[in-house]
């Protein structure tokens, strides 16, 4: 069993930066491969960025790209998502997951994952 708890979600004027962390129970957090997903209102929850266990391969939304960096600690049971340059499309409630596969194929898509946190907000500002 993982517990995932997500933080540093907030208001931000557009062209702001803001830094979400989840921070995850147990031992066994290295086991996991990370995700990072965001639901707006009425709408789908869609994928944002996902880490690989060792945190050496990194995949990445093309609505995001070149502007969020995913990164995480193992030794810190932590896993980051760093936000600049956000638009107020980027606004939704944010949350991490937890899976054990790490294919590309998995990690970008909500089945993917077992444990799920219970989401942070975002709301850029124009």
């Amino acid at each position: 069993q993982v517990q995932l708890v997500e933080s540093g979600g907030g208001l931000v004027q557009t062209g702001g930066s803001l830094r979400l962390s989840c921070a995850a129970s147990g031992r066994t957090f290295s086991r996991y491969a990370m995700g990072w997903f965001r639901q707006a209102p009425g709408k789908e929850r869609e994928f944002v960025a996902a880490i690989s266990r060792s945190g050496r391969s990194v995949y990445y939304a093309d609505s995001i790209k070149g502007r969020f960096t995913i990164s995480r600690d193992n030794a810190k049971n932590t896993v980051y998502l760093q936000m600049s340059s956000l638009k107020p499309e980027d606004t939704a409630v944010y949350y991490c997951a937890a899976g054990l596969v790490e294919t590309i194929a998995v990690v970008t898509t909500t089945r993917g994952y077992d444990y799920w946190g219970q989401g942070t907000q975002v709301t850029v500002s124009s």
